[in-house]
């Protein structure tokens, strides 16, 4: 299988300013955009410089929000027709910014805080384009944007979209601001990569949106040849010393483009001035070629603007293939011997007709692209990969205790709802594995502990996928709490490290030394099946991954962002895990993602039922309906699944887990662990379902819906 995926369009709002034409004038003359922070007032001591966009239109929404919203005028301005079929957008920060401020205000308005969560910068995306398939989140701390794009290019490589909007977005904040400088990586003098007296990074916010296609566009910026994805699993913040996951990366997507290392023109590096992590991209570089092509880091023009940086980067190196322009490595004077790299001091223009961008982040999640000339063939031939996933063990967590305590509790018609204790989450868990995480990392760490086991075959994950609709609520709100209460003196490193939302995922990769990908998606009530989705596109042939989605119950947070949750009511967390592979051999179940839409609640149910196989195949293969129907957008959910009983003739036998389960984001990873436990024993309680228990046929399956904002199906059948 060998598909084109072309670079249509591309918008980009920097601190260097807006547009390509804008960018390129500033990366041409050398110019730096660092300067002392002027956003919001400081407490205390004098503003650290930083990456600030300029003259960012005002608006209702969130300055992360905005900041997309120019990005994407700029790309439909420039491609028009038709809307892309999914949004892939990379974020750390969401609605963070806004958040604070109603934090300090003490609000307890609800629906002040509706924009907080990540996947609401995604949805407003969706909408403003007309996007009507997915619109998914990634975030995996600095190298979001650039996983963003890797997953594009997989899912129009294997034929399920033409055209997708991809990339990231980040603006800044106090968590961000400081949060680095509580890790002592902020550099008082600016940004100066590669240099031998650099003290650390300067934090910028931006935004960066590609739309890529199968289908060539008249005046094409350029090719996505490649890209490789790695996980250090080595440390929460600090790369590996040699570079080890920045060269599996680097190399991953070498090969992926079908190039050797002397094919490529410039590097496009990571480069954020720190003094670790330019060394272990440096020794990476070294090791892969031994001879290497020009290459500089922009992060001392632009500042490292986090989950933006990689798409940002992305558009770079577009500008380098479409414009022959190798951009300088702004900020660096004297290079560091100890590097062995000789970074460019100048712009230059001189053909290029490939570049490698790289882009890392806390808990070693690395992200590399390969983007050529709009000429450039793909000439990489990959073997196109099944839509489905072997399930080979399973685990889930509610207040009733873990999967067995679980299942027993269900089949007595009893709910589960709830929040397991604290100290049995720290019984079950190595007291050296947790001393410096809180509820939500713990909550992963033991779904995988329990996924492991119950596999029991002996095969670690490779690769992490996990779905989580709010993060790690805990170190987020300890963070900010003390930043408020110490005057902006005493930000807690340890809680800054913890908030990223990728922070549980990084930690189940420790523990599991999986070094192949390792994605987290935030999609609201849809963070597992987005997590499926990746999964489904990026898992190798021969590799076994955790897939896993969780969420913790946190007073007050809960309340305040999830509009399931009422203030007063009981609150509920868990998740569920499923190890996967590729491979059928000895399988329990499987698994596939027939459909994930989104738009004209009246059509949805409609382009389900046809992604499905039709109204025949319906009533004839599915035994079942699991539907989860989150509190927040009941109405709707009702509404929809009605409709889709109404256009299929019948009802089918149906349990609306959150009921049972509880309301929390990622219930439905819950939803998936019940699903493929029934179908391996062949009976659903009867408890769940209102009467008998329901023995299911071999050919027989469960549909799991999600419902509310987007309709999603999840399909489990026997191998």
């Amino acid at each position: 299988m060998t598909e084109t995926v072309f670079i249509a369009a591309a918008g980009i709002v920097s601190p260097l300013g807006n547009g390509l034409d804008a960018t390129a004038t500033a990366l041409q003359e050398n110019r730096t955009a660092i300067a002392p922070l002027t956003l919001f007032p400081l407490l205390q001591g004098t503003p650290l410089p930083v990456g600030q966009v300029p003259d960012l239109e005002d608006g209702p929404l969130p300055r992360t929000h905005r900041l997309a919203r120019q990005a994407a005028r700029m790309v439909m301005a420039e491609a028009g027709t038709p809307p892309p079929e999914m949004v892939l957008l990379g974020s750390t920060t969401g609605g963070i910014l806004t958040t604070e401020d109603l934090l300090r205000a003490k609000s307890c308005d609800q629906a002040a805080y509706r924009h907080h969560g990540l996947a609401s910068v995604a949805d407003d995306i969706a909408d403003f384009c007309g996007c009507r398939g997915p619109a998914c989140t990634v975030s995996t701390a600095c190298s979001s944007g650039a996983v963003a794009i890797a997953l594009a290019l997989n899912l129009l490589r294997s034929g399920q979209a033409t055209r997708i909007l991809a990339g990231g977005v980040d603006a800044l904040s106090r968590l961000t601001y400081f949060g680095f400088h509580s890790l002592q990586l902020v550099d008082r003098n600016g940004c100066r990569p590669l240099d031998v007296d650099r003290q650390g990074l300067a934090v910028g916010e931006g935004a960066a949106l590609l739309l890529l296609t199968t289908t060539r566009p008249d005046n094409p910026l350029g090719v996505l040849l490649g890209a490789g994805l790695s996980c250090d699993a080595h440390h929460p913040t600090a790369p590996h010393p040699e570079g080890r996951g920045a060269h599996q990366a680097m190399q991953s997507a070498l090969r992926d483009a079908g190039l050797e290392p002397a094919a490529i023109d410039y590097i496009n590096l990571h480069g954020t001035g720190t003094r670790d992590n330019d060394l272990a991209e440096a020794r990476a570089i070294c090791k892969l070629f031994p001879n290497p092509p020009p290459l500089s880091s922009i992060k001392g023009a632009t500042g490292h603007s986090l989950a933006a940086a990689g798409a940002i980067e992305a558009v770079v190196a577009a500008l380098a293939v479409s414009r022959h322009l190798v951009p300088a490595n702004t900020g660096g004077r004297q290079p560091d011997p100890d590097l062995g790299l000789l970074p460019e001091r100048t712009p230059g223009h001189r053909p290029v007709a490939t570049v490698l961008s790289n882009s890392f982040g806390f808990g070693g999640n690395n992200g590399c692209l390969v983007v050529g000339q709009a000429d450039t063939p793909a000439v990489a031939t990959r073997k196109k990969l099944d839509d489905v996933l072997a399930i080979h063990g399973s685990a889930c967590l509610t207040g009733a205790g873990l999967q067995e305590a679980t299942l027993t509790a269900l089949q007595a018609g009893t709910v589960v709802a709830g929040m397991l204790p604290a100290r049995q989450l720290e019984e079950a868990l190595p007291a050296r594995q947790i001393r410096r995480v809180k509820r939500l990392a713990r909550l992963a760490l033991l779904l995988a502990q329990e996924a492991d086991q119950a596999t029991g075959n002996g095969v670690s994950p490779s690769a992490v996928f996990m779905g989580t609709g709010w993060g790690a609520l805990s170190e987020t709100y300890d963070f900010l709490t003390r930043l408020t209460e110490s005057n902006e003196q005493f930000p807690s490193p340890t809680d800054f490290v913890g908030s990223v939302h990728n922070s549980p995922a990084g930690q189940v990769a420790l523990h599991s030394r999986a070094t192949g990908a390792n994605v987290t998606t935030s999609g609201g009530d849809h963070s597992f099946e987005q997590a499926l989705l990746a999964a489904l596109a990026l898992l190798g042939e021969d590799e076994t991954a955790l897939l896993l989605g969780a969420d913790e119950g946190h007073a007050p947070l809960s309340c305040l962002l999830d509009p399931s949750i009422s203030d007063g009511q009981p609150l509920a967390d868990g998740g569920g895990a499923l190890q996967v592979s590729r491979n059928r051999h000895q399988a329990r179940c499987l698994v596939r993602l027939p459909f994930y839409g989104r738009g004209n609640d009246k059509d949805l149910p409609e382009r389900l039922i046809d992604a499905l196989g039709g109204v025949t195949f319906v009533t004839t293969k599915y035994a079942a309906v699991l539907a989860g129907i989150p509190a927040g957008s009941y109405q709707q959910g009702m509404a929809q699944l009605e409709n889709f009983f109404h256009r299929i003739g019948q009802r089918l036998p149906l349990w609306p887990y959150r009921a049972c389960i509880g309301e929390f984001a990622s219930a439905s990873a819950v939803a998936a662990a019940m699903a493929a436990t029934f179908v391996e024993a062949g009976t659903v309680p009867g408890a769940l379902l209102g009467g008998a228990d329901l023995h299911l046929d071999r050919e027989a399956k469960l549909l799991v819906l999600g419902t509310g904002k987007a309709l999603t199906a999840m399909e489990f059948f026997r191998p």
